[in-house]
């Protein structure tokens, strides 16, 4: 069963906005509930990697890095996914006041170790807030659904 797991930092208003739009995106694409998970990074563990077709991790930039929740998920899941989900589909997308570099940068170095495969460019939202980044993190999460189940990705 094709499953996709989304691990989203969801800090304000603005961050839940976009989990939303991401899980709006992913149901209309495959509109099974089992399908298509979301979950707070503390509550994301390995289990749910092991058993996943796909993950899109969502995350702010703090000080010019990814959120600490999120570089604490993706530490605690390392070790056991390392030799176990070499290939994975993942997708990413970065809430970014100022540029988001440092925080693409941090993720693609980890999602490079892990031996994940980026299969869209890092989504980085950057600036004041706009509703179209709602949009755009929808079309992301539609994107990665449709392409595992064509078997694109």
């Amino acid at each position: 069963m094709t499953r996709i797991i989304a691990v989203c930092h969801t800090p304000s208003d603005n961050t839940m906005a976009l989990a939303n739009a991401l899980t709006l995106g992913m149901r209309s694409a495959a509109p099974n509930a089992e399908m298509a998970q979301r979950l707070p990074p503390l509550e994301a563990t390995a289990e749910h990697l092991l058993s996943a077709s796909a993950v899109i991790i969502g995350t702010t930039e703090n000080f010019g890095t990814m959120a600490g929740m999120s570089k604490d998920f993706l530490e605690r899941i390392y070790y056991p996914c390392l030799e176990k989900t070499q290939g994975l589909p993942a997708a990413v997308y970065i809430r970014a006041g100022q540029d988001g570099a440092g925080s693409a940068k941090q993720i693609e170095k980890i999602l490079t170790g892990l031996r994940w495969r980026l299969v869209q460019p890092i989504l980085v939202l950057q600036g004041p807030y706009q509703a179209s980044f709602e949009q755009q993190v929808h079309t992301l999460g539609e994107t990665v659904v449709a392409g595992i189940e064509a078997g694109v990705f």
